[in-house]
């Protein structure tokens, strides 16, 4: 069985800045502070934390949205892989970033339980404040 979870956070950088470090390999390195490889297009493959994370991009609304399938190493081979669903609002002065976790299997809770907070939220709010 599956669930699905959502979580968010604000980033002191604008919109633009924001989305497009999520979407090249440089500036998700940067801001993650682990290597990623990012193909930025839609249909295009990726790798997140030293590819513990990967997946493929579905949908890019510039600025505003982000949808990738996205899996772990530590998924099972029978587990199909999950989806995110990235929104980015302007927030004053910064970036609101939602994150819609869907399909995410059932033993894996710590995404939802500081995963995304520690891995992401946290190391992206000190790479933009600097």
């Amino acid at each position: 069985m599956a669930y699905d979870f959502e979580v968010s956070d604000v980033v002191p950088a604008r919109v633009d800045v924001v989305y497009d470090a999520w979407i090249s390999s440089e500036g998700h390195t940067a801001m993650t502070g682990a290597t990623a490889q990012v193909d930025p297009k839609e249909s295009g493959a990726f790798t997140a934390w030293d590819g513990y994370i990967s997946g493929t991009t579905l949908v890019l609304e510039p600025a505003r949205r982000i949808v990738q399938t996205w899996r772990t190493t530590d998924f099972a081979d029978t587990d199909s892989d999950s989806q995110i669903e990235v929104l980015f609002e302007p927030a004053e002065n910064a970036t609101k970033i939602t994150i819609r976790h869907s399909g995410v299997p059932d033993d894996h809770l710590g995404y939802e339980q500081g995963g995304w907070q520690e891995y992401y939220f946290d190391p992206m709010k000190e790479y933009f404040a600097a």
